[in-house]
């Protein structure tokens, strides 16, 4: 009898210690959804310094302190379309004069990176800010297609960079459409 209950004893333990588990695959697949951005503001910021250096005039005559940053600006600068380049000399021939009216506050940098007439004046300075205009969006629309991202993006981008460097004087639009003076 002793060995009956141990018998049962051990059976039910068995029976209960031995739970299985079923798994089972989802009917439908799993997903996980992970974004990533990817970020472009490297390249853009590249394309930007080596365009606005042409514009400018900046870099040219300095010696490098070595030759990698050299070779990185020279590779650069020798990526960007016939177009664009064209575009970056012909603002640069209007560099001067359009930096006199901003500092006059005759024109101003709107929030889209494009030029705007605040101050009554002669068609010359609309016809200049319409070149001037017509320029950055050529290109704006050259490094947004380069770097595989929105003309937009590029413009708000770019309408940071030429705010920042406006003289003093000049019209300054925020992202809220608000103006000011640099």
């Amino acid at each position: 009898m002793k060995k009956m209950k141990v018998i049962l004893v051990f059976s039910l333990f068995l029976s209960i210690g031995c739970a299985t588990v079923k798994v089972q695959a989802p009917k439908e697949a799993i997903k996980v959804d992970i974004s990533m951005r990817l970020d472009v503001y490297q390249h853009v910021q590249k394309d930007i310094d080596a365009i606005e250096n042409i514009v400018t005039g900046s870099g040219e005559g300095e010696k490098p302190q070595s030759g990698l940053p050299s070779l990185v600006g020279i590779a650069y600068a020798q990526d960007l379309s016939p177009e664009l380049e064209a575009a970056a000399l012909r603002r640069k021939a209007r560099y001067e004069e359009l930096s006199s009216l901003e500092e006059m506050g005759v024109v101003g940098e709107n929030h889209s990176g494009l030029v705007t007439v605040r101050k009554s004046s002669d068609g010359s300075v609309e016809e200049l800010v319409g070149a001037e205009n017509n320029d950055r969006m050529i290109i704006y629309k050259e490094i947004a297609a380069k770097n595989n991202t929105s003309v937009e993006e590029i413009q708000k981008i770019y309408a940071g960079r030429h705010q920042e460097n406006a003289p003093s004087g000049t019209p300054i639009e925020t992202g809220a459409g608000n103006w000011h003076m640099k």
